[in-house]
């Protein structure tokens, strides 16, 4: 199990992927462009610079907010903003397989 701890106040991904996705060309090809999943890029990415900074990093263009968050859908990724008080931390546990 991997843990981190944080005070960045700004949101939590949790990871749930569905079977069978079927993944578009432009999915696809930035998978190849960032030689890394979908499932792994985004959620760091909305993590760090939030859903519109992921969406214009991506290069998703004018209706980048909504495609993004529809790719999260499909692959089962949960955004989820959390307000935290001064001196409060959050807890990201990762379930082995």
């Amino acid at each position: 199990m991997k843990m981190f701890y944080t005070n960045f106040i700004y949101c939590v991904i949790l990871f749930n992927m569905p079977q069978d996705v079927k993944k578009t060309t432009k999915m696809k090809s930035l998978e190849k462009k960032f030689k890394r999943d979908l499932e792994v890029i985004i959620p760091e990415l909305v993590n760090e610079y939030g859903l519109s900074g992921a969406a214009k990093k991506l290069g998703l263009g004018e209706s980048g907010k909504s495609t993004l968050s529809y790719w999260m859908l499909k692959l089962g990724i949960q955004f989820r903003k959390v307000a935290l008080a001064p001196g409060e931390i959050i807890e990201i546990r990762r379930i082995s397989d």
